[in-house]
């Protein structure tokens, strides 16, 4: 019964922490309601991680300097170790094969590398999102809720409502690749492209796992943002060798 009661609370802190991946910055509360826990269950997993320095409290920062009255509710997000959780160990080959093909072939043909990845993902996206029809909100909620099913913990989240800055968070908690990102780039603008094609409309990058943040966030335009300058949303088929050797000779 010991044994079967310890791999229940492994079980239930392994959700708590991939919850915290995916929602983060999150408070206990919420956390309680998304995983139909009580809330001094969570805060016992939420001890338990902190301790072993999976999760650290998010220091939140509020328009205009002011928190209003009270205090605020803590919320947690994932620290490096608890990021590390989901890596692979193919990080350091996958690293080590980059350099050398940067090292010996340049650096278009790690950029030419980068992009085709991320293409290979765009197709198995984009037949979702264009499911989801033309509005914009719609298309990133099928995106998040896509890219979720492929492993990036991915949520969205209104922002700048009633304001000229009106969009959505997408927000990425986990990315397969955040060890390789870190040193090469590259990855995370391609799959920024591949955001703004899928979506029809030019987004902005401000945040990435791969430098150091807590989650990779991007900034989708819904207001006159959006239709200012609309891009092509025809979907680049993967780089071929051609496509290459265009760009080699730039």
């Amino acid at each position: 019964m010991f044994i079967a009661d310890g791999a229940a609370e492994s079980r239930t802190r392994d959700r708590v922490r991939r919850a915290i991946g995916e929602q983060g910055p999150v408070s206990a509360r919420e956390l309680a309601k998304v995983l139909g826990l009580t809330p001094a269950a969570v805060r016992r997993h939420l001890d338990a991680l902190s301790e072993a320095g999976m999760i650290a409290e998010h220091e939140a920062t509020v328009a205009g300097g002011s928190r209003g009255r009270g205090r605020p509710a803590r919320s947690f997000v994932l620290t490096g170790i608890g990021q590390e959780q989901f890596e692979t160990s193919y990080d350091g080959i996958a690293t080590a094969a980059l350099r050398f093909l940067g090292e010996h072939a340049g650096e278009d043909a790690v950029v030419a590398f980068a992009e085709e990845q991320v293409a290979e993902l765009e197709e198995r996206l984009v037949s979702v999102v264009e499911a989801a029809g033309e509005d914009i909100t719609a298309r990133t909620e099928a995106l998040a809720a896509a890219l979720s099913a492929a492993g990036y913990a991915a949520s969205t989240r209104p922002v700048g409502e009633g304001t000229g800055l009106t969009g959505i968070q997408l927000c990425q908690g986990h990315c397969p690749v955040r060890n390789v990102a870190t040193e090469f780039r590259q990855i995370c603008d391609a799959e920024t492209e591949a955001f703004s094609r899928l979506l029809g409309v030019h987004v902005q990058r401000l945040a990435t796992l791969a430098g150091g943040e807590h989650v990779c966030t991007t900034f989708v335009p819904t207001g006159a943002l959006a239709v200012a300058q609309r891009p092509d949303p025809v979907h680049a088929p993967p780089a071929t060798e051609s496509t290459h050797e265009e760009r080699s000779s730039r």
